[in-house]
């Protein structure tokens, strides 16, 4: 047994073993894709220093190296690649050495690090040399038969030098055990263990992932860790992740808290069936508590100035499997500024800026042309790009001064040409706007106000060289504004990010990186076109059988950058600005419920209530003091609920009445009835005006445009149609011919619409009974225009969902349209000028569905009533329910409201079937003084 001291892991309790000399030993001093597997303790007899006759240290077996760490650092550790060394193998007798379990290793070539534990580039010694081990604990012949098998595989061809190392290490690791003392307790039972990969900053470490009904055990198969096991007891997780690697779908995140401390462990796993196994085996566990938290509605926070532009894009970096452990898939943060060299930078002058809505690549018009051309003379699979935005070697570009071993690293011992580092911010943009292959974007450090830009000074005074005009390479060059100060450029760049201009223009550069220009036809468009390998499902990796092939592949994918995973398929939405002549040298702050005074519901007292119908209320219109109501029953109703007198009761129709709007200007509403008909009723008069044969089934929605005094009806027979004409004149006529404005027709039964005119032009938003979102977009000039089908069919789906859509409403600027369906959820989509539809809100109901909806106060909540009487408030300012309501017994069925807002009135069924109408006091936070 190797001499050992232990140690209690504080996560843990189980036993951890320290060496007993100091370890400068890491994985960044292996080749990529190295695997280390044990080290034995030993003494260097040859070659010989100074006065001494031996030294200590341990000699590390590794899967294309050995690796002598001496316990004196002032000397260097010492690599010898298997491919160099001439023989390894056990001294004869004929040296009559006193040392009989000596080990001799001579080699061409070796490699010297970490001299004086200094970080400094490796030495590569070319001369031969010959090392003699004497081991301290083991026999020298077990030693032997282990380091031969991988110095035989040095001498194959690499493909099959990666094949014979993966089958030894594959049968290495099989004969590895979990020691079922490690477990908690004797109840604890083992469901499932895999082989997985840890994964760090340029390395994969090996090991064993293993779930019990209590915990999760990482078992690394070396000893690089100072702990033989770690143990997550499955009630500490706070995060539980799959991830994405190497651009499959095999990566899993998991993260705990203990004794106040948030820890960390990344893994990959041979196969997605792996992954998937385990990921679901965890979450069936009685003590695993974590539950995936409710969407958080990130993308209305940030439009409404709730959070930074940076912490936003931290987020969309997260949610495409950007993380720090892989600097493959490192963060990606966009260049903003242009001006790197006034003394003065002016964040209100928009020359500042990068354009936001091109990509690096496309910023210098005379570079593009050159691209395309070369593009276009380019055989298939096209790309104008050969460089991605965000590499390993980019990262670490940047992050050198800060992270030297990372660099030696991915280099392989070597910093890069002084002349090529990153010397001057000037300089760096300079080359990502004018060179042919440089089309990098920035990484979060530029903005990270906390770090105070350490990652531009060369602390370690490390020796990078000099440059071509002699200078050396020390800290990095700041631009003129910086006052030769890290801390005040990054503090100035993220005052860029946070600026007016940049808060109207990030999402054209979202669109590009995380959205729906990132692929496909739109990308080529854009000019955003990458190598093909930088996309994912672009090679199936597990379907690759050629084991030097595939090494091939990830070694390129990993080169070549990775884009990140794509989160939207449509435009995303812009940020709320609402002062752009506002200064921008401090962060924009968007309006928001924090800096204006916008009353939040709070709650509803009830005020009124009354019977109204015998039947299903269909639909509810507030006019002054009077609610008119009509219902499945073809009663018309009118009451004054200051009153609270019954002003009218009449039968209309012997069929269910569906909607009602009221006309402006006079008393007379308009009705829609389920025989097919709309129809002008006046309740001074108590008379049907105007009564026409609209659709060809039930009229199922009505809606008014009131400043171009149209309606808009929709059927059960699937068609949506304008009309113009219907008058509180008793004596006009009415020509149906001549009053049909447009005609939309559609696929399925129309259940709901709403409809807005802003910018000349109309927008009507439907929902059917297929789940469809249908916007159908027309010019206000159809009002003086006979209908002509043919102009009018500008109508795209721009969501869909599997569930008829029961309830739908515009908000008052006809920007964002709140809907929901008959499965429960409830939707908050943001209309572009694309029109189209993206998600930015998104509840779901698990015990009741949704019945009906409508805006509230200032159009910062949406009520929604379900199936169970409750009303429920969102506050999509905040992307979080605020409150709930129990308002009746049995379902809710209409949700309007007073014009001044101040009541809420609702139609639903309470007890013993009884059909109602409430009127409710809306009460609005009291730090905005509005409780009414």
């Amino acid at each position: 047994m190797e001499r050992e001291r232990y140690q209690l892991d504080l996560c843990s309790n189980i036993p951890v073993t320290f060496c007993l000399c100091p370890n400068r030993f890491s994985l960044l001093l292996l080749e990529p894709g190295e695997v280390y597997f044990e080290d034995f303790s030993v003494n260097l007899l040859k070659p010989v220093i100074a006065d001494e006759t031996r030294r200590v240290g341990r000699l590390k077996l590794c899967s294309k190296s050995l690796v002598y760490d001496p316990r004196d650092v002032s000397q260097p550790i010492v690599k010898m690649p298997f491919k160099e060394c001439r023989d390894i193998s056990i001294p004869p007798v004929s040296l009559q050495m006193r040392e009989t379990n000596i080990l001799t290793i001579s080699c061409d070539q070796h490699i010297e690090m970490l001299e004086n534990n200094t970080i400094a580039p490796y030495r590569f010694r070319d001369e031969p040399m010959q090392f003699i081990f004497e081991f301290n604990y083991v026999r020298v012949d077990d030693c032997l038969t282990k380091i031969s098998q991988l110095y035989r595989a040095s001498s194959l061809q690499p493909c099959e030098q990666n094949s014979m190392i993966a089958t030894i290490v594959y049968s290495r690791h099989n004969r590895l055990k979990f020691d079922l003392l490690w477990l908690e307790d004797v109840c604890e039972e083992v469901i499932i263990d895999f082989q997985v990969d840890e994964i760090a900053p340029l390395v994969v470490n090996p090991g064993r992932l293993l779930l019990s009904s209590k915990a999760i055990y990482f078992q690394p198969y070396n000893n690089i860790h100072p702990y033989l096991v770690k143990r997550i007891r499955l009630s500490d997780i706070t995060s539980f992740l799959k991830r994405r690697f190497l651009l499959r779908q095999v990566g899993l995140d998991i993260q705990w808290k203990t004794h106040e401390k948030t820890d960390q462990l990344y893994v990959s796993f041979r196969r997605d069936s792996d992954r998937e196994a385990f990921y679901e085996a965890t979450r069936k566990q009685e003590e695993f508590t974590y539950t995936d938290p409710e969407p958080e509605s990130m993308i209305l926070k940030w439009q409404n100035g709730l959070i930074s532009n940076y912490d936003y894009l931290l987020y969309l970096n997260r949610r495409a499997d950007r993380t720090f452990q892989d600097l493959t898939q490192y963060p990606v943060f966009p260049w903003v500024i242009s001006d790197y060299k006034s003394d003065h930078l002016d964040l209100t002058n928009p020359k500042t800026f990068r354009d936001l809505k091109k990509p690096i690549g496309a910023l210098n018009p005379e570079r593009l042309e050159r691209l395309i051309e070369r593009y276009e003379e380019m055989a298939k699979p096209k790309f104008l790009y050969g460089s991605h935005y965000s590499t390993p070697g980019f990262v670490l570009f940047y992050l050198v001064r800060k992270y030297p071993k990372l660099m030696l690293c991915l280099c392989y011992g070597k910093f890069d040409h002084p002349d090529r580092m990153f010397n001057k911010v000037e300089e760096v943009f300079n080359n990502c706007l004018n060179n042919m292959s440089d089309f990098k974007e920035l990484i979060p450090e530029f903005y990270d106000t906390e770090a105070k830009g350490d990652f531009l000074v060369n602390a370690s005074k490390i020796n990078f060289g000099c440059r071509a005009d002699g200078t050396a390479v020390n800290d990095v060059i700041l631009p003129p504004w910086a006052k030769n100060s890290p801390e005040v450029f990054v503090k100035t760049m993220r005052e860029a990010l946070e600026s007016e201009y940049v808060s109207q223009n990030l999402h054209h550069w979202i669109d590009l990186i995380f959205g729906y220009k990132q692929q496909g036809q739109e990308a080529v468009e854009a000019r955003n076109l990458f190598y093909f390998l930088c996309y994912e499902g672009a090679v199936d990796l597990d379907e690759v059988t050629d084991m030097a092939h595939r090494h091939a592949l990830e070694v390129q994918i990993s080169e070549f950058g990775q884009i990140p995973n794509q989160l939207f398929t449509r435009p995303h939405v812009p940020r709320v600005v609402t002062n752009p002549q506002a200064s921008a040298l401090s962060p924009s702050v968007p309006k928001s419920p924090e800096n204006e005074v916008m009353p939040l519901l709070m709650d509803l007292t009830l005020k009124v209530k009354y019977q109204a119908h015998k039947d299903v209320i269909t639909s509810v219109v507030v006019d002054g003091t009077n609610i008119i109501s009509t219902g499945k029953d073809g009663v018309l109703k009118c009451y004054d609920f200051v009153k609270q007198k019954q002003l009218r009761s009449v039968r209309v129709t012997s069929m269910p009445i569906s909607s009602c709007i009221k006309l402006p200007g006079a008393n007379v509403v308009v009705l829609g009835s389920w025989d097919n008909t709309i129809m002008s009723y006046d309740l001074d008069y108590g008379r049907t005006i105007n009564k026409i044969a609209a659709h060809d089934d039930a009229v199922s929605c009505l809606v008014y445009i009131d400043s171009l005094g149209l309606v808009v009806s929709g059927s059960w027979d699937c068609s949506v149609k304008i009309w113009k004409g219907f008058s509180s004149d008793s004596s006009s006529s009415f020509r149906m011919s001549e009053s049909m404005k447009a005609y939309l027709s559609l696929e399925d039964k129309v259940g709901c619409l709403d409809a807005r005119c802003n910018d000349a032009k109309i927008n009507v938003v439907i929902g059917n009974d297929l789940g469809e979102i249908i916007l159908w977009t027309l010019d206000v000039s159809i009002v003086n225009k006979c209908p002509d089908p043919s102009e009018n069919t500008d109508h795209s789906a721009i969501l869909s969902t599997t569930s008829p859509i029961c309830g739908i409403s515009f908000n008052g600027d006809g920007t964002k349209v709140a809907f929901c369906d008959e499965m429960g959820i409830f939707r908050v989509i943001y209309i572009s000028d694309h029109r189209t539809g993206t998600v930015i809100f998104q509840r779901e109901l698990c015990s009741s569905t949704f019945t009906c909806l409508n805006w509230s106060l200032n159009e910062t909540q949406v009520l929604v009533g379900d199936d169970q009487g409750q009303i429920h408030v969102w506050d999509v300012w905040c992307g979080k329910m605020f409150s709930e309501l129990e308002a009746y017994s049995g379902p809710i069925w209409y949700i309007t409201r007073t014009k001044d807002k101040k009541k809420i009135i609702t139609a639903g069924c309470d007890s013993k079937c009884e059909t109602c109408i409430k009127v409710w006091s809306a009460n609005y936070d009291e730090d905005d003084n509005l409780l009414l």
